[in-house]
C-alpha cells in the first residue's frame, strides 16, 4: 500500500505506541488525510477512523478499498457508540490538520485569504459568526483563556469596534486588524494574529471539551492491553492529555482536586509507556517545521474499570 501524501508528525513513534498488527482493531481518532491509518493498515491491522470534516472522505476512499477501514463521520468523543467490541489501540492527532490550514476557503489560516470559517465539521457557528456577535467580554475571554493572549482585551476591543462599521467576513482582514491593535509585527517572528486565530478555532469548535470527552471515550473502548497514543501541539491540549495520563495511572496525590478522595484508592486504569512526553528527532523537524511543538504522550490500558470522578 502507497503511503498517503500527508506525512503525520510523529509517525513512527505513534506506531511504537500503539503497536498495530494483524489480527488488532485499532481506533485511528482523527483520520484527517490518513497518515496514522495508513501506517496501521501497512502493518496489518483493522482500522475505525473517525473524522467529523467530511472532505476527510476523498482521503479514506483509497484505504476503504482495502477491506480493513471503515470512516465513522463523526466527533472521536462519540467512539464508545461506534464500536461494537473492545479495541487494542486508539490514537490521537489533534489539533487543525495540515490540510485544513493549506484550503483557504476552510478559513483556518491568518497566512490565506478566505472566508472566516475554521468549522472542522463545516456546520454550526462559525468564526465569522463569533467575532460579529459575541460580547467585547466574551470575546477577551476567549483570546486569554484558549489562546493564552495576554492582549486579549485589547485585540477585543478593537475588533467590536471594528465590527460596528463593517462585519469580518474574511481572514486577512480579522488578521490585518489584530495585527494593528498589537501594534505591528515589529520584526517578531510569530504573525501577531497567531493566538487569536487559534483560541477562535479552539472556541468554534469546542476542542478542548470535546478533547475530554474523547479522553474517556478511549479509556471505555479498550481492551486491558489496549494502547492510547496522542499528540499534542498546544500547551492546553498538552495540559490536559498530561492530567488525564497523570490521573489515570495513579500519579495524582490522594485528596488533589484532580483525584477526589473516595477515588484515591481506585485501581489505575493505565499504566504509561514512558515517562514524560516525546518529541520530534532532528531529522524530523528538518523535513517538517510543524512537529518542533508536537508531543507525544501514551498509555497501556489496564483491566481495572473505568475510572469514575466523584460527583
Amino acid at each position: 500500500m502507497s503511503a498517503s501524501a500527508h506525512v503525520s508528525v510523529l509517525l513512527d513513534e505513534v506506531v511504537e505506541a500503539v503497536a498495530p498488527a494483524a489480527g488488532k482493531r485499532v481506533v485511528d481518532a482523527t483520520f484527517g488525510a490518513g497518515g496514522y491509518s495508513a501506517a496501521f493498515l501497512d502493518a496489518g491491522a483493522e482500522v475505525i477512523a473517525f473524522d467529523r470534516d467530511p472532505a476527510a472522505m476523498r482521503f479514506a476512499k483509497p484505504l476503504i478499498a482495502t477491506g480493513r477501514l471503515t470512516l465513522v463521520e463523526d466527533r472521536f468523543s462519540t467512539m464508545g457508540e461506534h464500536l461494537t467490541a473492545p479495541c487494542d489501540g486508539v490514537a490521537f492527532d489533534l489539533g487543525v490538520s495540515s490540510m485544513q490550514l493549506d484550503e483557504a476557503e476552510r478559513g483556518f489560516s491568518f497566512m490565506r485569504d478566505g472566508p472566516l470559517d475554521m468549522r472542522m465539521a463545516q456546520s454550526g457557528q462559525s468564526a465569522a459568526d463569533l467575532v460579529n456577535t459575541a460580547e467585547q467580554a466574551e470575546l477577551a475571554r476567549i483570546f486569554w483563556v484558549y489562546g493564552e493572549e495576554r492582549q486579549s482585551r485589547r485585540i477585543a476591543s478593537f475588533l467590536v469596534r471594528r465590527r460596528a462599521e463593517q462585519p469580518f467576513t474574511r481572514t486577512l482582514d480579522l488578521a490585518e486588524v489584530i495585527e494593528r491593535a498589537l501594534g505591528g509585527r515589529r520584526g517578531a517572528k510569530v504573525h501577531p494574529a497567531t493566538r487569536a486565530f487559534q483560541a477562535l478555532r479552539i472556541a468554534v469548535n469546542a476542542e478542548l471539551s470535546e478533547l475530554e470527552a474523547g479522553l474517556e471515550a478511549a479509556e471505555q473502548v479498550l481492551r486491558a492491553g489496549g494502547r492510547l497514543a496522542v499528540v499534542t501541539f498546544h500547551s492546553l491540549e498538552d495540559r490536559i492529555v498530561k492530567a488525564f495520563f497523570t490521573e489515570r495511572a495513579g500519579r495524582t496525590p490522594a485528596g488533589s482536586r484532580h483525584r477526589p478522595p473516595t477515588e484515591a484508592a481506585a485501581k489505575p486504569t493505565f499504566e504509561l509507556l514512558f515517562n514524560g512526553a516525546r518529541t520530534a528527532g532532528e531529522a524530523e523537524l528538518a523535513a517538517n517545521p510543524r512537529s518542533r511543538s508536537a508531543k507525544l504522550r501514551a498509555g497501556v490500558r489496564t483491566d481495572a474499570p473505568v475510572w469514575r470522578a466523584a460527583a
